[in-house]
């Protein structure tokens, strides 16, 4: 019988298996340095499938604007689907394959498939001992001596602990789980105008009001069947619930918080559509008044794939109506504020399956059906909430509003950084009401750039931020945070990394000399990775 080391030393550990922290494993993994990745799950790919959002991406991303190597994980997620799934012939030769033909995105998948890819993408650097990857472990405990992070202590699935040592550390966790355990300074919620500079920042900061998370969970509908679950217990609190962004209306109901002016914004919901999945609008620019629903996050478009294949469209659940704005799902009340989030989302489902207007006057659809082979749960729900903003850095440089709104730049570029690590773009500065009771005010932002001190604490001289913990803040969170950006800062973080380790260096020496961040940016470059946009990009 083999047994688990308890204590184990890397030059390079990554907590956190989301979408960061794989573009991050990956690089330092092609410049042959050896890394641990950890994960609390049982899957890796963070937002994309524990969390079960499909792809939220920018208008020219199959042109410009993301690294190589999330090009090569979009090409293979399309291959995949080629490789092994019964297209239509249409379907199998369109080179922009979209398998769930939903809106959200030019490339929706099932959780599953992602996953497949993502296994496969780090399979040659496992066999080769470079990255090495602890599943179902739980950071518990952050060792630390002065400036430095020496250890980080995890429990496994079964309780028993693992310590990994290492030189260089990177949090690419959902929410930013080492900073608040190593008392690493950092920042949550609303920061004040006086703190920012920001014309539309908060005038008293609030650090548990941010932005709401949801639970997400996919569903089919199998028209003549009866699917309807059991009456969650929270059922009636949700169904009369009007959080104070819904104006009034009610949060089960086909509206939703609007865009900047505080009024309920209607949506809807066509079930099934014989729709043409080639004829999808990607292009958020010209979202209709009322968003359809079904659609706009569909994973498995039925008539993409041979008939018959799947009874229904899958389309994941992640509207509106299942933003949980009670409370924040990180801090003291986490687990309080998780169960909450999770009635929300079971008691849409119960409302669709049984109190929804339909459009043909009657109500209810209870041949909606929740799909645990899809989420990998035995309820159905995510394995994990949809985070949407967690705790952030203070880090060497901070992106603010006024470096990227389109509403204060006019038609000026996003700030240029000379210290650029990567690029990203969004359709807004995406703000879901708060759990403060905020409404979503949504700018613009232009095509922006990742500044390296984004990624550098001020103070912690090993630690690097992975994903949406780097250095935003509330409002520039809004599209920073979002799959390619993340890849971006996660890829950047694993380059630097690994440049630490070779050298003997560290993050703050590499943000203060120019020479080490120029060797940084042109090894970036070498594996094809954007550091600025072209002059006349812009929103």
């Amino acid at each position: 019988m083999t047994h688990e080391p308890t204590e184990l030393d890397t030059p390079i550990l990554i907590v956190g298996g989301g979408l960061g922290g794989m573009a991050a494993a990956l690089a330092a993994a092609r410049h042959g340095v050896s890394v641990v990745i950890t994960e609390h799950t049982g899957w890796l790919g963070g937002a994309l499938t524990t969390q079960m959002v499909p792809l939220d991406e920018h208008r020219r991303i199959e042109r410009i604007g993301a690294n190589g190597s999330y090009r090569r994980l979009r090409e293979e997620l399309r291959e995949h689907y080629r490789r092994f799934y019964p297209l239509t012939d249409r379907a199998r030769r369109d080179p922009l394959l979209n398998p769930g033909a939903g809106w959200v995105s030019p490339l929706c998948v099932e959780p599953l498939a992602a996953v497949s890819v993502l296994e496969s993408m780090i399979a040659p650097y496992r066999a080769s001992g470079l990255i090495r990857t602890l599943m179902h472990c739980r950071p518990t405990r952050v060792e630390t001596t002065g400036d430095r992070i020496d250890a980080v202590e995890f429990a496994r699935a079964d309780g028993s602990p693992v310590v990994v040592r290492a030189e260089i550390v990177l949090d690419a966790t959902e929410t930013g789980d080492l900073l608040e355990l190593g008392g690493i300074d950092h920042v949550t919620g609303k920061e004040s105008q006086a703190q920012t500079g920001e014309p539309h920042a908060a005038a008293i900061a609030n650090p548990d009001d941010m932005q709401s998370g949801t639970w997400c969970f996919a569903i089919e509908h199998l028209d003549g069947e009866d699917h309807t679950i059991d009456r969650p217990e929270q059922y009636d609190r949700w169904r009369d619930a009007r959080p104070p962004a819904w104006s009034g209306a009610k949060i089960l109901d086909w509206t939703g918080p609007g865009e900047d002016t505080g009024l309920a914004r209607p949506y809807r919901m066509d079930v099934n559509p014989d729709d043409d999945p080639a004829a999808i609008n990607v292009d958020h620019r010209f979202m209709p008044d009322g968003p359809e629903l079904w659609t706009y996050r569909r994973i498995a478009a039925r008539r993409q794939f041979r008939e018959g294949f799947y009874r229904s469209d899958i389309t994941v659940v992640n509207w509106p109506m299942n933003d949980y704005t009670d409370g924040p799902l990180l801090g003291p009340s986490a687990a309080q504020h998780r169960h909450g989030a999770r009635q929300l989302s079971l008691s849409l489902l119960y409302w669709l399956q049984t109190e929804a207007p339909r459009p043909d006057g009657g109500t209810g659809y209870p041949g909606m059906r929740i799909l645990p082979h899809v989420s990998g749960t035995a309820d159905g729900l995510a394995m994990e909430p949809y985070i949407r903003e967690g705790r952030r850095i203070l880090a060497l440089e901070t992106v603010r509003e006024q470096d990227v709104s389109v509403e204060i730049r006019g038609d000026r570029a996003a700030r240029r950084y000379d210290s650029s690590v990567g690029v990203g773009h969004y359709y807004w500065l995406d703000r879901h009401a708060t759990t403060g009771g905020g409404i979503p005010v949504n700018g613009r932002p232009q095509p922006f750039e990742i500044p390296f001190g984004a990624l550098v604490p001020r103070r912690v001289r090993n630690l690097l931020a992975a994903g949406k913990n780097i250095g935003t803040t509330h409002i520039t969170n809004g599209c920073y945070r979002l799959h390619p950006v993340e890849w971006a800062i996660g890829e950047a973080a694993g380059h630097a990394a690994a440049f630490s380790v070779v050298n003997a260096t560290e993050p703050h020496a590499i943000h203060a000399d120019a020479d080490k961040l120029a060797e940084v940016q042109a090894r970036l470059v070498r594996d094809e990775v954007e550091l600025h946009w072209p002059e006349d990009a812009r929103w």
